[in-house]
């Protein structure tokens, strides 16, 4: 009784061929016509070398092309590879050949940065174009067009033998460093990741054939707003694929918030998948205008948030305008899935918009004192921690022991993925995350976490976006700046942004200076770049 994400696709098509499974833009596939597609893929993958355990790259936008060779790809039992499409041509050098792919599917306007990296990659040997519809002539000489390619390919299913242990890898770029490859089971991705534990009962479905069949009862239509090359996207698809839900994938590059409420009121959508305020604050601004043009958005359930931060006090203006409506703040990582959710409604507003995001302990989750390995108790309101997921957990990152060591640990004969997040308990016993370790700002000898701070300068009505870096200074090591992106035509100092944060923060948390930027730079992803705010903030202060 294996769980594989290919045996369970396949148990949803057969269920329920003709519902539609998939819609980008003007193109809809039902479940048969997408397995079929990517049966297709996966035959013409076997007839190009690419066998079970291959590593194969997906360096495209948003496009159905996507979902189809990552699919036939499981089906063939090979690994698919997201490639970020803004990196450069070192960052993609690294990522292909750390990933040891044997094989990219490229959009039309990346061949040229390939072409100039090619020689560079001996594994690499089969280039496959899919056509992006943009004038660029950057096909790389003896690439294969993917709709040539599959065309004359038999549609119908391979016959191989799949496993639970067969491999999942989305490599992350996370907040600083290189990106690395997060590799899990395919049994864990599915269960932590893709549905395969019962959202009411809390207990894993028994078979692969009881997780298919939930098909039968549920006809979501799911809309995810961060590219696929974003794991946030991938995972919203396994649910909606393996569930039987209509995914509506987002045919734009740039965000236009306009145009993705159209969306759910066109398509009906019932949930939504964002990756915090980058997505949240144009969608939050966007509302009014959407309402008062006559768009229907009642279908609209559930907006969850992943990835990054969700601001209370764009979650309070969202509920204002559609009350009806459940925000969730998921908290997680590639290294855990997610580790608690906290429910946002009408009714029951948060506390305050300062501090990080508050959640009920799951009983997966804990927090652990990595100095002891020892699991920090409930009543230890002191104490931060390092949270933690046991249970379903990656099996490594991809050639990288050292730091899969520190990150996957055994405590008290249980599996642990500690990716670096820290958090402590409330008094009600709520987990508070306070923010990823690695970014934290040591000033005066206090921790200071950049997230937290964020959150309580949002609530100021003027900031449209910000990040804050700690920047060296002689008196404190390092003190609080904050870059910020002002709404057009405001004005802010700071002594105004201290006076809202000052409800939410401690006094030396906040920022001892402030800088403007044009705009905030952040991954397509919505995920913040703080090496940029770094290098912003010391560039506009004059600190070398």
């Amino acid at each position: 009784m294996e769980f594989n994400a290919a045996d369970i696709f396949e148990g949803v098509v057969d269920r329920i061929p003709n519902r539609e499974a998939v819609v980008l833009g003007s193109t809809r596939l039902t479940y048969q016509e997408l397995d079929a597609r990517t049966n297709k893929a996966a035959n013409a993958l076997k007839k190009l070398g690419i066998k079970k355990g291959s590593h194969i790259g997906i360096y495209a936008f948003n496009c159905i092309e996507w979902l189809e060779v990552m699919l036939g790809a499981y089906k063939l039992c090979a690994i698919p590879i997201n490639i970020n499409y803004r990196y450069v041509e070192e960052e993609l050098k690294y990522l292909i050949d750390n990933a040891d792919m044997e094989a990219v599917f490229y959009h039309k306007q990346f061949g040229g940065k390939l072409n100039n990296i090619r020689n560079d990659l001996p594994l690499l040997k089969d280039f496959i174009c899919i056509n992006d519809g943009s004038d660029a002539n950057d096909v790389i000489e003896g690439s294969y067009d993917f709709e040539a390619l599959i065309s004359n390919e038999d549609n119908s299913r391979l016959s191989v033998e799949r496993s639970g242990d067969d491999k999942y890898i989305l490599y992350t770029g996370g907040t600083t460093g290189m990106p690395k490859g997060v590799v899990w089971r395919m049994e864990d991705v599915l269960m932590t990741l893709g549905g395969g534990i019962d959202a009411v009962t809390g207990e894993k479905y028994p078979t692969p054939e009881a997780f298919a069949d939930k098909c039968l009862q549920d006809q979501t239509t799911a809309l995810a707003l961060a590219p696929l090359m974003h794991g946030a996207a991938q995972w919203q698809s396994f649910n909606a694929f393996f569930s039987g839900w209509k995914f509506i994938i987002n045919d734009q590059i740039s965000f236009d918030a306009d145009y993705i409420w159209e969306i759910i009121a066109k398509e009906k959508v019932m949930n939504l998948t964002i990756t915090g305020d980058a997505m949240g604050r144009p969608l939050c601004d966007a509302l009014p205008t959407a309402l008062e043009k006559g768009l229907d958005l009642s279908s609209l359930f559930v907006l969850a948030s992943t990835a990054s931060v969700f601001s209370a006090s764009i979650k309070d203006t969202i509920l204002e305008y559609l009350p009806n409506l459940f925000l969730i703040d998921a908290v997680g990582s590639s290294e855990t899935g997610a580790t608690g959710v906290n429910i946002h409604t009408k009714d029951g507003k948060l506390k305050d918009s300062g501090g990080g995001p508050k959640f009920t302990k799951p009983n997966f989750s804990e927090i652990v004192n990595l100095e002891t390995l020892e699991i920090i108790q409930p009543n230890d309101t002191t104490t931060i921690g390092y949270l933690a997921r046991k249970g379903h957990v990656p099996v490594a990152y991809y050639k990288d022991e050292e730091k899969s060591k520190k990150t996957f640990i055994e405590i008290d004969g249980e599996r642990y993925s500690i990716p670096g997040d820290m958090a402590k308990y409330e008094e009600d016993g709520q987990m508070t995350l306070l923010g990823r370790g690695s970014v934290s700002i040591n000033s005066g000898g206090e921790k200071i976490f950049p997230e937290e701070v964020e959150m309580a300068l949002k609530a100021h009505p003027n900031i449209f976006d910000c990040l804050v870096v700690g920047v060296k200074d002689k008196r404190w090591g390092q003190k609080v700046v904050a870059v910020i992106q002002r709404r057009e035509n405001s004005d802010l100092s700071l002594n105004e942004i201290k006076d809202i944060a000052s409800k939410y923060i401690a006094s030396y948390k906040m920022p001892k200076e402030i800088v403007f930027s044009e705009l905030i730079e952040r991954a397509p992803s919505g995920k913040p770049n703080y090496q940029w705010a770094q290098k912003f903030a010391n560039s506009q202060l004059n600190i070398k």
